[in-house]
């Protein structure tokens, strides 16, 4: 037996503290075997303490183990490590951060969650996650992590309320298809999982977010400007945002906007714009200024409604359809 080749044993708290230690000489080793070799001593060590918190084979992970490792890793600020470093890590050594991230994030100690309180005190791993979308070798494993963090609602505020909020416009027009995807997505999980807390945010920044949200809308990007329109939708439907429903369709701009989609030359955008316009249409107390725009249009709206999708065989598009024709009848 050869006593001279044998690996230390480490506990598992040791092994995250070792793991920081190699992640920290990454970055002073040049290109080479000696930074292969951390590398490849990196992605054991992640392997390890992945199996550390989600156990190994049919056994469940130890509770102290857990809570041990858990400790260590924000002790050693490992979660902040993990995601600055994610581009210099293996393949597989990015997806067992993902698969650490989203354990952690889900551990709970009675009503707390350990790993969520530790972030709501460092923004800067939230901002740094988001700003993973600018290199396409991680940034679909540094969304996936994002989007774990949106589901809470602590995490989803602290994005939401700040100016890198406001770059997802960037990362959505100025990306490959799957990274401006992935990136509309996460937009999309901070605007609509926390009801209340979005409804509160858009109506205190109602102009610059709709400012911000129109480019989206009007982009030259076919994809872009259907989830776009398709997401209004859902958000102006929804209950708990009656207010900014409210002061959306009091604009004869967004109004006109509406009626240009309409006539798009795609049928899906015309489609995704009907289910803005019929709210307009549909408001039993139009402002003066929208009703005049209505009234205006009436005859060739008619017409127009008459003739829109007539192959679709969806029957509760039609029920609407019919039910805005007679809205405008009687204006």
């Amino acid at each position: 037996m050869n006593f001279f080749n044998r690996q230390k044993t480490r506990s598992p708290a040791e092994t995250v503290k070792y793991l920081k230690e190699n992640i920290l000489r990454l970055d002073q080793s040049a290109v080479g075997e000696g930074r292969k070799r951390i590398n490849e001593e990196i992605s054991r060590l992640l392997s390890s303490t992945k199996t550390s918190l989600s156990g190994e084979g049919d056994s469940d992970p130890s509770p102290d183990v857990i809570a041990q490792v858990a400790n260590e890793v924000y002790a050693q600020d490992l979660l902040s490590l993990m995601v600055i470093h994610l581009g210099k890590f293996d393949f597989e050594a990015r997806k067992d951060v993902c698969h650490i991230y989203n354990t952690l994030l889900r551990r709970q100690l009675g009503t707390r969650s350990p790993t969520v309180d530790t972030i709501a005190t460092r923004p800067d791993i939230i901002f740094n996650a988001l700003k993973g979308y600018t290199n396409a070798d991680t940034a679909l494993n540094t969304g996936m992590i994002l989007k774990e963090m949106l589901r809470y609602e602590p995490l989803a505020r602290i994005l939401l309320y700040s100016e890198q909020f406001y770059t997802f416009p960037n990362y959505i027009e100025n990306t490959t298809f799957g990274i401006s995807t992935d990136a509309f997505g996460c937009m999309k999980e901070t605007l609509t999982r926390h009801k209340l807390m979005v409804a509160q945010y858009l109506d205190a920044n109602y102009d610059r977010f709709f400012n911000m949200y129109t480019t989206l809308i009007l982009s030259s990007n076919y994809v872009t400007k259907r989830q776009s329109l398709k997401l209004l939708g859902e958000i102006l439907l929804d209950r708990a945002n009656y207010s900014i429903m409210t002061r959306y369709i009091s604009s004869e701009a967004n109004l006109k906007m509406m009626m240009n989609f309409l006539r798009d030359k795609s049928r899906n955008i015309q489609f995704e714009a009907f289910h803005v316009f019929k709210v307009f249409v549909a408001n039993p107390n139009k402002p003066a200024q929208i009703a005049t725009i209505l009234r205006r249009n009436k005859d060739k709206l008619l017409v127009f409604l008459k003739e829109f999708h007539n192959d679709k065989d969806d029957e509760q598009f039609n029920d609407e359809k019919q039910f805005l024709i007679a809205q405008i009848q009687q204006l």
